[in-house]
C-alpha cells in the first residue's frame, strides 16, 4: 500500500470528511487494484515478443510480366509467320512433323508451368493454343473429311482436359471456338456432304449452335460463369445468323436472337456482369433490324419491331430494378 495514500486517508478521518469504516473501504479496493496490475506487468514481462513477420520477396514487376507476355507472342508469330510463308513448299511429312513439334512444345509448356503453378493465365493461354494446333496437326495427317472430323475431335478432347484441370477463361474462348468449328465440319461433311442436295444446311448449322450455347451454358456451372455465359450468347448469336442465312428462317432467328439476350439479361440482373448487357444487346440490335426487315420488306415494319423490344426491354429492367430492391 503507498503510504501516500494512507496519509490521505488519515488527513480526511480526522477533518471529518470520511469515516474510518470508508476509509478502510477504500484502502481495501486500492489493494485488490493493485494486485492484478502486478501480476499483469509480471506476466507481461515474462511472454516473448510476438515473432515479426518474415518479409515476403517482392513481386515481379507487372511491366516486365506484360513485356515477357509481348516478346512471347512475338517470337510465336515469328515462328508461325515462317511456317505459313514455307507451308506451300513442304512435303507431308515435314507439314505433319511442324504441327506436332508446335502442339507439343505449346503443351508441355502449359503443363510445366501448371505444375510449378507459375503464370496461370499463361499456361492456360498455352494449352488453348495447343489444342488447336494439336487438332490442325491431326487434320494435316490424316487429310480430307475424316481428317477434319477427328482432328476436331482431338482439340475438343485436349480442350476438355484443360477446361477440367485449369482455370484459364482462354480455354473456353478455344472451347467455344474449337466446338464452332465442330459445327460447321459436322454440318458439311457429315450432314450434308457435297454428293447431296440439302436447303436446310443453315438451319441445320443454327441448330448446332444452339447445343453449343447449352454446353457452355453447363459448364458455366463449374467453370467461369460470365465467361461462359457470354460465350453462350455469342453462340446463339451465331445461331441466329444462320437462320437469317437460312430461306424462311427469319421467324427463328427472331426467336432465338430474343431467348438469348432475354436470358443474359436476367443474368445480368442477378449478378450485374456488364458482358452479360453488352452481348444481349448486341444481339438484339443486329438480329431484330435484320430479321424483321427480311419478314417485312419495309422500314416501317422494322420500326414498329424496335419499338415493340425496346418496350420489352424496358419492362424487363423494371421488373428487375423492383426484385433487386426487394431482396435488398
Amino acid at each position: 500500500m503507498p503510504s501516500r495514500l494512507d496519509d490521505e486517508l488519515k488527513r480526511l478521518v480526522s477533518a471529518g470528511v470520511l469515516r474510518q469504516y470508508q476509509a478502510d473501504a477504500l484502502r481495501d479496493a486500492a489493494d485488490a487494484d493493485s494486485a492484478p496490475e502486478a501480476s499483469g506487468a509480471t506476466k507481461t514481462a515474462e511472454t516473448p515478443a510476438p515473432k515479426q513477420p518474415r518479409p515476403t520477396p517482392p513481386h515481379s514487376s507487372a511491366l516486365m510480366e506484360v513485356l515477357g507476355y509481348i516478346g512471347g507472342a512475338l517470337l510465336l508469330g515469328a515462328v508461325a509467320l515462317l511456317t505459313v510463308a514455307n507451308w506451300g513448299e513442304m512435303g507431308r511429312a515435314a507439314r505433319i512433323t511442324t504441327g506436332t513439334s508446335a502442339a507439343v512444345l505449346l503443351l508441355a509448356a502449359a503443363v510445366v508451368l501448371a505444375l510449378f503453378r507459375r503464370r496461370e493465365q499463361l499456361s492456360s493461354a498455352l494449352a488453348s493454343l495447343g489444342c488447336c494446333v494439336a487438332g490442325f496437326a491431326t487434320y494435316v495427317a490424316i487429310e480430307g473429311d475424316t481428317g477434319r472430323i477427328v482432328g476436331v475431335a482431338v482439340a475438343l478432347a485436349l480442350v476438355v482436359v484443360g477446361v477440367w484441370w485449369l482455370r484459364g477463361s482462354s480455354l473456353l474462348v478455344a472451347m467455344f471456338g474449337i466446338l464452332a468449328v465442330g459445327v460447321l465440319v459436322i454440318t458439311s461433311d457429315v450432314l450434308t456432304p457435297a454428293d447431296s442436295v440439302h436447303t436446310n444446311t443453315a438451319g441445320i448449322a443454327g441448330t448446332g449452335f444452339i447445343l453449343v450455347a447449352f454446353v457452355l451454358a453447363m459448364v458455366g456451372l463449374v467453370r467461369d460463369q460470365v465467361t461462359s455465359w457470354s460465350l453462350a450468347g455469342a453462340a446463339m448469336f451465331s445461331s441466329s445468323i444462320c437462320w437469317l442465312i437460312q430461306e424462311r428462317g427469319e421467324v427463328m432467328a427472331l426467336a432465338v436472337g430474343t431467348a438469348g439476350p432475354a436470358a443474359l439479361l436476367v443474368a445480368y440482373g442477378r449478378v450485374h456482369a456488364s458482358s452479360y448487357a453488352v452481348v444481349g444487346c448486341s444481339i438484339l440490335l443486329v438480329i431484330w433490324p435484320t430479321a424483321l426487315y427480311q419478314l417485312t420488306d419495309n422500314v416501317a415494319g422494322v420500326a414498329i419491331g424496335l419499338v415493340v423490344a425496346s418496350a420489352g426491354l424496358l419492362v424487363a429492367v423494371l421488373v428487375l430494378s423492383r426484385r433487386q430492391r426487394r431482396t435488398a
